[in-house]
């Protein structure tokens, strides 16, 4: 008879002594998904703050009609590209500080 290819825990034939997971590593591993999702808003954030900053009056457009419920977050920008332009520098600082405090 074999033993089982992973150790068994409680006894019986094959059983082994596990080491139990320390809880410092499942935290590490938990807050491995919030940096992974920190760090998606941040690249978010800076994409488009880019666009918007080359192509304010595009980027607008495409979301001012019929884009399910972005015509309200967007309508202070609609004919003010200049507004668009700053609202997209501190867009891009607010991503870049994002991705700054990310520790892994």
């Amino acid at each position: 008879m074999t033993s089982p290819p992973f150790p068994r825990e409680g006894g019986g034939p094959g059983s082994q002594e596990t080491t139990p997971v320390t809880p410092g590593l499942l935290r590490a591993q938990e807050n491995i998904w919030a940096s992974r999702a920190a760090e998606m808003a941040a690249i978010f954030m800076v994409g488009d703050g880019l666009i918007g900053l080359l192509q304010p009056s595009r980027h607008v457009d495409l979301w001012k009609d019929d884009a399910l419920g972005t015509e309200k977050l967007v309508k202070p920008f609609v004919d003010r590209p200049g507004r668009r332009r700053l609202y997209a520098v501190v867009q891009i600082a607010a991503g870049l500080a994002l991705a700054a405090r990310q520790k892994r």
